[in-house]
This record gives C-alpha cells, sequence and structure tokens, in this order.
C-alpha cells in the first residue's frame, strides 16, 4: 500500500472524478498545450520549449505535493527516476517531430505506442488486422499529398511512440506505488534536470525571458502537470488496455488542435490515415471494456 507523503486539495477531486472524464480531459489538455508549444519554436526551439513545460511542471507538482524522500524506498525512487527519464525521453523526441511535421500526422504516427499496449493486452488471432489496419492508416498519412514529410521527423515520432508505450506501463506502475502525484513529481524533477542540456543548447538566454517563461508555464501546465496528474490517477482504476481505448481520440484530437490553434489543414488522405489508425486502437482494445478495474 502507498503511504502517504502530504494531503492536497488535488487529491480529493481527481479521486471523485470519473476515470473516462479524467483520461479524456488530459487528452484535450495535452493536444491543445502542444499546439501552444509549437509557437515557442521560434524563440526556444524544441529542446528549450520542452525543458520549460518539464520545469514548471515539476515546480507546481513539488509545490502541491512536497513529497519527502526518506519515505520511500530505493525501489520506489528507482521506478520514479525511470519514469522521469522516459519523460524526458518521450517529450523531447515528439517536440523535435512536431518541428518537422503537423501536430495530427505526429501524434498519429506517435500513436503506435498505445496501440501496442493495446494488442499486447489482448490474444486474439484478430488483431493481425487491426495492426494492417493501422500500418494502412500510417502509410496513407506518410505517403502522397502536396509535400513530402520529413522523414527525420516520422522517424522521431515513432521513437516518441515507444517512449510512449513505456509511460503507460510505467504510469500504472507508479500510481500503484506513490500516494497521489508524490511519485510524479520526483519524476518530473529528474525529467526537467534530464531536458536541461537540450533546453540551454535550443534555448539560451531566451529561456529567462518573460514572455518566454510565460508561455512556458501555460505548456507546463496544458501539457504536463493537468495531464499526466489525470493519467495517474485514471490509471489507479482501470486496466491498461482500457486506457488504450481511451486514448484511441488522441490523433484526432491533435488534428483538432492543430487545426483550430496553428491552422494545420490536412488532406483527405491524412484524415483517412489519422481515421484509420483510431479504429484499430478501439478493435484491438475492444474486449478489454470489460476488464476488471484494478483497485490499488
Amino acid at each position: 500500500m502507498a503511504r502517504a507523503d502530504s494531503a492536497s486539495p488535488e487529491k480529493g477531486l481527481l479521486a471523485r472524478a470519473p476515470s473516462g472524464a479524467l483520461v479524456l480531459g488530459a487528452i484535450a489538455s495535452v493536444q491543445f498545450g502542444a499546439a501552444v508549444a509549437t509557437t515557442l519554436f521560434q524563440r526556444l526551439g524544441p529542446g528549450g520549449t520542452v525543458f520549460l513545460r518539464l520545469a514548471t511542471a515539476a515546480i507546481v507538482l513539488l509545490v502541491l505535493w512536497r513529497p519527502r524522500l526518506h519515505l520511500r524506498s530505493a525501489r520506489e525512487l528507482q521506478l520514479a527516476a525511470l519514469f522521469g527519464l522516459v519523460l524526458a525521453g518521450m517529450n523531447l523526441t515528439f517536440y523535435e517531430a512536431l518541428h518537422r511535421i503537423p501536430l495530427g500526422i505526429a501524434v498519429a504516427v506517435e500513436f503506435v505506442g498505445p496501440l501496442g499496449v493495446a494488442v499486447a493486452g489482448s490474444r486474439r488471432r484478430l488483431d493481425a488486422l487491426w495492426i494492417a489496419l493501422a500500418a494502412g492508416g500510417i502509410l496513407a498519412l506518410t505517403r502522397g499529398g502536396a509535400h513530402t514529410l520529413d522523414g527525420l521527423g516520422l522517424l522521431l515520432a515513432l521513437i516518441a511512440g515507444c517512449f510512449w508505450g513505456c509511460y503507460i506501463l510505467l504510469n500504472a506502475r507508479l500510481g500503484s506505488s506513490f500516494e497521489g502525484s508524490t511519485g510524479l513529481a520526483l519524476a518530473m524533477c529528474v525529467a526537467a534536470v534530464a531536458a536541461l542540456p537540450a533546453g540551454v543548447a535550443d534555448g539560451g538566454a531566451h529561456l529567462l525571458e518573460p514572455e518566454s517563461l510565460a508561455l512556458g508555464a501555460a505548456v507546463g501546465m496544458l501539457s504536463s502537470a493537468i495531464p499526466y496528474s489525470f493519467e495517474i490517477e485514471a490509471l489507479r482504476r482501470i486496466a491498461t488496455p482500457v486506457f488504450g481505448v481511451l486514448m484511441s481520440i488522441e490523433p484526432a484530437m491533435g488534428a483538432l488542435a492543430g487545426f483550430l490553434v496553428l491552422g494545420q489543414g490536412l488532406s483527405a488522405r491524412a484524415v483517412l490515415g489519422i481515421a484509420m489508425v483510431v479504429t484499430a486502437s478501439v478493435g484491438a482494445s475492444r474486449h478489454a471494456r470489460a476488464a476488471p478495474i484494478a483497485v490499488q
């Protein structure tokens, strides 16, 4: 059983919220946060934007939860550190991808991570069909159209997807080992430190400009503090394959955020590709809707 580090008003609020609502709120928050983050790239670059995002989230979570290291075992601290490194890797590779390809396409390609988690939780022969459908969707996204997508951007999105799959699995373990978001607070500190070199290299002195700090703080809240807190609470109560089902709307939400915030339109072919990835994810995880709730 997890030990309480400190009391927080966030705990009661999140504990009472429906798990599905938490996941959907996290999806909307992180995708619109990513769209806002893209507007910072010209000034800070992807690395600088990621560092401000993670640093802001770390500060907020530390203030809210005040984790006490001496109450934690070495195994728990190692888990939080590993989760922090995965967070840093996932964010850095995804933002580098966003710097090169549209948000909706980047999210759809990155979605191989959650899709992999969903398929791993199933043992049906029909899964081969969903894998083929997802592959066809990604192919539709990456081929054809008025312009050729950046190959490095697509590769970075795929790597980010691998980190995303690890994030889902580790998040469930973190939620069962720590009270509230105390483990997340520790992990976010590790992630911010890991992202610091890239942040300084890309952002330099611009990291200290008031406008950069303000926008970075907004991105940190929208893309890290809020959605990660929501997700870690949701994963205490639902099985990871169910989480994968709920996350299936992420590519569509990314496309919507890219259109509304950045004016990134998508071709009919790209929309079809996103729909194929979403359908594959729902199909691969459909049986998990009846999975037993994971009780802490």
